[in-house]
């Protein structure tokens, strides 16, 4: 099986884990759910976390091929669109993108956006493969979490985002606009089928206990040490996330980041004044719960 060379960036800010995956013969690579920084307090956006990541593509002597999207991400901006604009590479994310761009289209009330999925040059179907130099990789429709959710498996590795955390941190959130707790553990279940040795790269990761940031596992760690996996049926881990779900406040940014997120990382485009201007919808999300 192929073995990709995998470097993950950590982002303590939002919990986020950013990747670089490179082809070790032709150091083909491609850069997977880079963040934009933004700081919800001064409105201020700056590309420390992107510039990090290319500087280390460069000073790597890697070749920059692909910029990837797992989902629209609900906890921090994308750093796709600053990414192309620097490099020229393509960016790519799961087909169903569209169906997330309907929904937030209405809450954000923005009948302007193209619904289609063209802000990415590429959109993924479930099976589908392509190639990191000598890699090929595969798209698995992971949905759950999202609609849009997909998961890449790339020789031995798989970057699952959110489906599963560490396997002290259990399963990711299924309480989105267009989420199901049933959906993510069939996802689970399609994910743990990859063979046992198989590395998972997670999403997220907000250190339990005090513990170092770890974003790396395997399927059979999760198999056996993750108790929203272990000894869990179908119907045992719907109730669990439900329930847990529902005492979870929604991610600090969601209303900040979908907006920006469902077009591919454009920021708002900038107006007479010269500046750029975000849209908040009010009492949008009724019944969630929000931390102080």
């Amino acid at each position: 099986m192929q073995k990709p060379e995998v470097a993950g960036f950590y982002d303590a800010r939002t919990g986020s884990i950013q990747y670089v995956v490179a082809c070790p013969n032709t150091r083909k690579c491609a850069i997977i759910d880079p963040v934009l920084d933004f700081d919800e307090k001064s409105g201020s956006t700056t590309t420390t976390n992107a510039d990090v990541i290319l500087h280390y593509v460069n000073s790597h002597d890697l070749k920059l091929e692909w910029i990837l999207d797992t989902h629209p991400h609900a906890d921090h901006f994308s750093a796709a669109r600053y990414l192309k604009s620097h490099t020229g590479v393509p960016t790519a994310i799961g087909e169903h993108v569209k169906e997330v761009q309907q929904i937030w289209q209405q809450i954000y009330n923005c009948p302007d956006l193209a619904c289609n999925g063209s802000q990415w040059d590429r959109l993924f179907c479930d099976g589908e493969t392509f190639n990191i130099g000598e890699l090929e990789a595969r798209v698995m429709h992971s949905p759950g979490h999202t609609l849009a959710s997909i998961s890449y498996v790339i020789g031995d590795a798989a970057f699952i985002h959110d489906t599963l955390f560490m396997p002290d941190s259990g399963s990711a959130r299924a309480d989105f606009p267009g989420g199901s707790a049933a959906n993510l553990w069939q996802s689970i279940q399609d994910i743990l089928s990859l063979p046992d040795q198989t590395r998972l790269f997670t999403g997220h990761d907000y250190m339990p206990g005090g513990r170092q940031a770890l974003w790396e596992s395997s399927v059979a760690e999760q198999k056996e040490n993750n108790p929203h996996v272990a000894g869990q049926s179908q119907s045992d881990f719907i109730r669990l996330r439900e329930a847990r779900d529902r005492t979870l406040p929604m991610p600090k940014l969601i209303l900040h980041a979908l907006q920006v997120n469902i077009r591919g990382g454009e920021l708002p485009q900038v107006e007479e004044n010269g500046r750029r201007y975000l849209k908040i919808p009010l009492d949008a999300l009724p019944g969630s719960v929000w931390g102080s």
